[in-house]
């Protein structure tokens, strides 16, 4: 279908616009006067510096605020359940990102639990590519699980707020590595099994031994709060991700329930 304002073409099944943003049912265009005898060729812009074939860059920006934002009309209960948790979440986050390092707050939480069994997937899945990738690997579990579903919901499902959410959960995880990071020097941290990193063999501390053989033992808590900054950031980034889809998604739905009746008269 081509955008009646911006003439741009796009996907039949669009509410909104990926180009100029508009919303296609409540949009009413201009009359402009009637061509004279005079006139010249019809214009290949809708607005002024605006073509109708957009340079790449232009049509790549469209292609990712399609997928960032593409929204879809759902039912008023729906949204106003991905309200309830994006209010849940933004209250959750800031309890989590206000706990301090040395208190490991976040590692007694309920999602350090969730995270645990990635972490320790991520031990044997990294297992054949050498003994400090392995031991790293527990890191890159916890991570790498919460992006790619990230990745499905934003580009398989075409689920933005979905992909919000998970965006979330991978900046928690920097906030759940950020105490055992911090540890690596005191080993005071209960690890997997009861023991603590002082009571244990060489190697079972990840972040000890990650630290020692990089040759930056001593600069763990620099680390720790690089990691507890950078997930917090991620999370209100999501956040706010979330919370623009969802008013998008409220628009739509508005402008679907308003389109209705005219549909009727019809």
């Amino acid at each position: 279908m081509e955008c009646p304002k911006c003439r741009m073409e796009q996907s039949d099944g669009n509410l909104l616009c990926d180009y100029c943003g508009i919303v296609f049912a409540k949009y009413r265009p201009e009359r402009s006067p009637a061509p004279g005898p005079d006139a010249g060729p019809a214009a290949t812009t809708a607005e002024p510096g605006f073509s109708v074939y957009a340079p790449p860059v232009q049509r790549l920006a469209a292609w990712l605020r399609t997928r960032l934002f593409d929204v879809r009309p759902e039912p008023p209960a729906a949204l106003a359940g991905r309200g309830v948790l994006l209010a849940f979440l933004a209250i959750w986050g800031v309890r989590l990102m206000a706990t301090s390092i040395a208190s490991n707050g976040v590692g007694e939480s309920f999602l350090h639990l969730v995270n645990l069994p990635f972490h320790e997937a991520g031990h044997v899945f990294f297992t054949p590519f050498g003994d400090f990738v392995r031991v790293l690997g527990g890191t890159l579990g916890q991570l790498i699980m919460p992006m790619v579903c990230c990745l499905v919901l934003l580009l398989k499902t075409r689920d933005p707020f979905g992909a919000a959410v998970a965006l979330w959960w991978f900046g928690e995880n920097f906030l759940d590595i950020a105490p055992y990071i911090d540890d690596a020097g005191t080993g005071e941290l209960p690890l997997l099994g009861g023991n603590t990193g002082e009571s244990t063999p060489y190697g079972f501390h990840d972040w000890e031994y990650l630290m020692t053989e990089t040759g930056r033992l001593g600069r763990e808590h620099d680390l720790a709060h690089a990691s507890q900054a950078f997930g917090s950031a991620v999370m209100v980034l999501a956040l706010a991700w979330m919370a623009v889809t969802l008013h998008r998604s409220w628009s739509v739905a508005r402008a679907t329930r308003g389109s209705e009746p005219s549909r009727r008269a019809a």
